[in-house]
């Protein structure tokens, strides 16, 4: 049975977003994959508010972080990593695999970073690079990056800010040049609402320079590479051209939706699961700190999450588990991508049918 992804990556993917990606192949050094790839990168670039390199990826968001942060630190550097939940904790794991010197700073799941704690964490080391997790897929936290980057470029004005924008981007705005970040990526699979597969990232000129400071910075995601060939509407190895299709088709109805449109969908759709929840449960997250693209929800009546989700798969729709160490302690409703507030009204009817709530 078909059942509508109501889950944090990937999410539900259009028809008509499936067929763009069935059109006969072309070759990665044609000129007509250079047409593609030069029609969609200002779409992207409008995207994020910037006209600096976007650059395409055939990969996970997750090499692009490995690939920035083994780019941002020169060596006797260091990184400063800050941790919310299990997927900013993922950039203090590359960095050590990496064997790029990272600091911490921690705060309990749930619990948003702040200004304050970057900038006492900065004072403390000599750092090249902090890194920011904008939303928190497994706790449902929206840190706030705007304010964080306001901080550190007042009295940091070389350190580098990379983010992790995997669950915000195409569903939460991203002001690239205004609020003067240095990497930002994401993956096809979650706002994009295309299949998993493809990651984007907008690149700063001065994390391209920093580039050039860095002796190992690796093969595959060499951004001073990637440039070369951005400069031609190619990638350096063989993109997923039928995925970009797809992106360019996206990229187009997002564009006539209009972006602040989206963002506004985005909000309504969080504003009604967090009513519901607010009427049913509790927030796993800061309620001060709530993302607009996926709610974890403290599981305080105590149900089995796996068989609501078997209960739910008979009626078409499947929600997530809590994420790693908070499996039945909550659980998560992506409202992201292509679903509208209608399929979430449709989705908290079924999940309060299923379990009795008044």
């Amino acid at each position: 049975m078909y059942q509508k992804l109501f889950i944090p990556g990937p999410t539900h993917v259009r028809q008509k977003i499936l067929d763009a990606q069935a059109e006969p192949m072309i070759g990665h050094r044609s000129k007509a994959y250079a047409d593609l790839q030069a029609e969609v990168t200002p779409k992207l670039q409008k995207l994020l508010y910037t006209e600096q390199p976007v650059f395409l990826f055939t990969n996970s968001g997750t090499g692009v972080m490995e690939g920035s942060i083994r780019q941002a630190v020169r060596p006797g550097k260091k990184a400063l990593v800050t941790v919310c939940g299990a997927f900013s904790d993922r950039w203090h794991k590359i960095a050590v695999a990496n064997g790029v010197p990272a600091d911490r700073v921690d705060v309990p799941w749930g619990q948003a970073i702040t200004p304050a704690l970057v900038m006492a964490a900065l004072e403390q080391g000599d750092y090249d690079a902090v890194t920011v997790t904008y939303n928190e897929t497994s706790t449902g936290v929206l840190n706030p990056l705007k304010e964080i980057a306001a901080a550190v470029r007042e009295k940091y004005p070389d350190i580098l800010i990379l983010v992790d924008a995997v669950s915000a981007m195409a569903g939460a705005k991203v002001e690239f040049d205004a609020w003067d970040l240095d990497v930002v990526l994401s993956s096809s699979q979650k706002c994009f609402a295309l299949p998993p597969g493809l990651a984007v990232a907008a690149v700063s000129e001065r994390a391209l320079k920093r580039a050039e400071a860095v002796p190992n910075r690796g093969y595959y995601f060499d951004f001073l590479n990637f440039l070369k060939y951005y400069k031609r509407n190619q990638t350096p190895a063989t993109p997923a051209i039928s995925l970009i299709r797809a992106l360019n088709v996206q990229m187009d109805d997002i564009l006539a939706e209009g972006l602040e449109a989206r963002w506004a969908r985005h909000q309504q759709m969080a504003e009604l699961v967090h009513a519901w929840v607010r009427k049913y449960w509790d927030f796993f997250a800061d309620p001060n700190y709530l993302s607009p693209t996926v709610t974890a929800v403290k599981n305080t009546r105590g149900i089995s999450v796996v068989e609501l989700n078997k209960a739910l798969a008979e009626r078409g729709a499947v929600i997530s588990n809590g994420y790693g160490k908070l499996k039945e302690q909550s659980f998560r409703i992506a409202h992201m991508g292509d679903l509208t507030p209608d399929d979430i009204r449709w989705l908290l009817d079924q999940i309060s049918d299923i379990l009795g709530l008044a």
